[in-house]
C-alpha cells in the first residue's frame, strides 16, 4: 500500500475513531488504523509509538468540537446544564469510545477546556475553595457515571429487561422500577438527573 505523503493528528484521530465506531474499541489496534489510512502498518508508526497515543487523539477529537462556551443565561444550574449536556451528546455519538474518555479525562486537553468552563461558571455564581472542589467534582462525576451507565448498563438495554421481569414477591421495588426505567429516554434520565444533583449542590456560602 503506498505511503500517503503527509498525516496531520486530525486524520489519524479520524481513522482510529473510524475504526471503533464501526468495530469496537477493541478492534483498535495500530494495523487496523494503518489499514483505515491504506498505509503500511510499520510507516504508522513514524506518527504514534503505539495504541496509547491513539486512544488519547480519540478523546480529543471527540471532545473538541465542544463549545466551552458558557450560555449567557443568569442561572448558573443552566449554564452548568448546557456544559454537561454539550459534552454528553458529543461523548453518546461515539459509545464504543466512552471507556477511553473515561481513561484519559484528566489528561485530554479538550476536556480540561471543558473543566475549566464549568469552573468558570461555578466560581461566577460563587463557589470558592473547598465548596468548588466538592461541586466540580460531583458533576464530573455525574456526568462520567453516566456515560459509564450508559455504555455498560443503558436503560433501555437487556439489563433494565431482565430487571423489570424480576419475580415480584421477591424484588417488588427493584421490578417496578426497572419496568418504570424502560418508559424513560435517555435524554430524560440525563436531564432528570442533572437536575438532582445541580439542585443538591445548593447555593454556595449557605
Amino acid at each position: 500500500m503506498p505511503r500517503p505523503r503527509s498525516l496531520t493528528t486530525a486524520d489519524l484521530a479520524a481513522a482510529a475513531l473510524a475504526v471503533i465506531d464501526r468495530d469496537g474499541l477493541p478492534a483498535l489496534t495500530m494495523r487496523a488504523v494503518a489499514g483505515e489510512l491504506r498505509m503500511a502498518t510499520m510507516a504508522l508508526y513514524r506518527y504514534v509509538p503505539d495504541r496509547e497515543q491513539l486512544e488519547r487523539l480519540v478523546v480529543d477529537r471527540i471532545v473538541t468540537p465542544v463549545d466551552v462556551t458558557p450560555p449567557p443565561v443568569a442561572d448558573w444550574r443552566e449554564r452548568a446544564w448546557v456544559l454537561l449536556d454539550r459534552v454528553r451528546a458529543e461523548v453518546s455519538a461515539h459509545p464504543e469510545a466512552v471507556p477511553l474518555v473515561l481513561r484519559y479525562r484528566q489528561s485530554s486537553p479538550a476536556v480540561l477546556r471543558w473543566m475549566e468552563a464549568m469552573l468558570t461558571v461555578l466560581t461566577e455564581a460563587g463557589f470558592t475553595g473547598r465548596e468548588r472542589v466538592i461541586a466540580q467534582r460531583t458533576i464530573v462525576g455525574y456526568l462520567l457515571g453516566f456515560l459509564q451507565n450508559a455504555h455498560y448498563a443503558s436503560i433501555a438495554g437487556a439489563g433494565t429487561a431482565v430487571l423489570a421481569q424480576l419475580p415480584a414477591d421477591e424484588f417488588p421495588l427493584l421490578s417496578q422500577t426497572a419496568a418504570t426505567a424502560r418508559t424513560l429516554s435517555a435524554d430524560e434520565e440525563f436531564r432528570g438527573g442533572a437536575e438532582v444533583v445541580l439542585r443538591g449542590l445548593g447555593d454556595p456560602g449557605r
